[in-house]
């Protein structure tokens, strides 16, 4: 995609399935770009950071690195993660990371999966789910460091 481009279609048609569980690492992000720059909302969703941290509670290194290389036993390169993603053109090892960058999520929501039925928190992980939309909408809307449903 280009930059600043906001028609695609099948992206969209995609996004808006809801046949189809669009997997996600730190969702909250990338559903609110793609609701940004498309004017589309991913659902239905599963973010790996999320049941990340309801069942890994005895860390708090939740990032894609450091899960794929516990659970699945995967070191994957962040090297290109700081890199320069505002430029005009991305460089071949930029594309490459972001491919690379979700191959292992498939992988990742069986291990999670797992562990939050181990823990008895897969339902309150699907909620978590079906609410990221909205607090994707609620960042976009202005209250990405507000707690609305805080009492003070």
């Amino acid at each position: 995609m280009a930059r600043g481009q906001t028609h695609a279609p099948n992206l969209c048609n995609l996004l808006a399935d809801p046949d189809v569980l669009k997997l996600f690492h730190f969702g909250r992000f990338d559903i609110a770009a793609m609701q940004h720059a498309f004017g589309t909302l991913a659902a239905p969703v599963y973010c790996t950071k999320i049941a990340s941290r309801l069942v890994r509670t005895y860390t708090d290194r939740h990032g894609l690195k450091a899960i794929t290389q516990e659970l699945l036993g995967v070191d994957i390169s962040k090297q290109q993660q700081s890199s320069d993603w505002g430029a005009d053109e991305l460089s071949k090892a930029q594309i490459d990371y972001a491919a690379s960058d979700v191959l292992h999520l498939h992988h990742l929501r069986e291990a999670l999966n797992a562990m939050l039925v181990r823990e008895g928190r897969m339902e309150i992980a699907q909620h978590c789910f079906d609410f990221l939309p909205t607090r994707a909408m609620l960042d976009l809307e202005g209250w990405a460091d507000t707690d609305i449903f805080a009492h003070s």
